[in-house]
């Protein structure tokens, strides 16, 4: 049974950690958030300690590790701006780190963070469970196995809607979370670069606070992309103020059906994890190069191949 600590028990994503750790046949130790609203706890780990401050969150591991108990994991679910603080945090007590995306905002952290996993000898884990998914993996296969000078178009939509209470959070704030490309737009642009190779060619088009579209010329394919948090931008909007998610994946015109198969992923990411097979830093770099670029070019607007739901933009003018 390996042990675990977790660094954000009362955040969104932090129950499908929960669920991975109890469904791997390991253990949590410990839990760390700001908040005290941790009852979601008593469903997995209720022997769990908890810590609302870092301070004596920091010590109990200290303490644990003098006692020759110290925890093999630290499961990382913080705001994106403290992940790079976390990752070297565990590895200094030497757990390995398992942390949630984006591993880090900018890629030359995940290089710094590179080297200290070269000095301490621990692994740092992210989660990339897309590329777990069975639809995605036999997509995966189905390119590999495709002549080698074949280009594919692409066209990827996602729209997850969010209330007001977004702008005001740190996922609002781009300094914090790294904007709507990195926050809900990470995934699939590793997604993408992990089936059709690096970027070649990146063009903006818009980018706002709660939407982005733009062009990725990859080793294989063409990409046009467009991620919006506007519930206005769905193809149908709900009758209710219920918030809703619309996902596309359209490959030479014919849809990528990946809608289910989404309830393991984390649990299977652990799997891979204790078996020495997780995601590394390296794996996350080229994603991170992408977005890296979209937050700091200036869009062109409508021009050239852009995304069909950037029309109405054009319409407006």
């Amino acid at each position: 049974m390996k042990t675990f600590a977790l660094i954000g028990a009362c955040g969104y994503i932090a129950p499908r950690h929960l669920r991975a750790i109890k469904d791997t046949g390991n253990a949590l130790v410990v839990a760390l958030d700001r908040s005290d609203s941790a009852g979601i706890l008593d469903s997995y780990f209720p022997d769990a300690r908890f810590f609302t401050e870092f301070e004596r969150f920091d010590r109990y591991l200290e303490k644990l590790r003098h006692k020759g108990e110290s925890v093999d994991y630290v499961s990382i679910c913080s705001p994106n701006y403290l992940h790079d603080a976390h990752v070297r945090f565990a590895l200094r007590i030497g757990a390995e780190a398992i942390c949630e995306k984006p591993l880090v905002i900018n890629p030359w952290n995940a290089a710094a963070l590179g080297e200290i996993e070269a000095e301490t000898g621990r692994r740092i884990n992210t989660i990339l469970q897309l590329r777990l998914h069975p639809a995605i993996q036999q997509l995966k296969q189905q390119i590999d196995n495709s002549p080698g000078d074949t280009k594919f178009d692409v066209d990827l939509t996602y729209i997850t809607s969010r209330g007001r209470w977004y702008e005001v959070s740190w996922k609002g704030d781009e300094s914090k979370s790294g904007g709507i490309t990195t926050n809900i737009g990470i995934h699939f642009f590793d997604m993408l670069t992990w089936i059709f190779g690096r970027a070649q060619e990146n063009v903006v088009h818009l980018h706002k606070a709660d939407s982005a579209a733009g062009y990725l010329e990859l080793e294989r394919a063409r990409v046009r992309w467009f991620l919006s948090l506007n519930r206005k931008d769905l193809p149908v909007l709900s009758k209710t103020e219920t918030p809703m998610t619309y996902r596309s994946v359209r490959i030479n015109g014919k849809e990528l059906e990946f809608s289910g198969g989404f309830t393991d992923l984390h649990t299977e990411s652990y799997k891979k994890i204790i078996a020495g097979e997780g995601f590394r830093w390296r794996d996350v770099m080229p994603s991170l190069e992408i977005a890296h670029v979209i937050r700091h070019a200036t869009p062109t607007g409508c021009k050239g191949d852009y995304h069909p739901n950037l029309i109405r933009l054009k319409e407006d003018g």
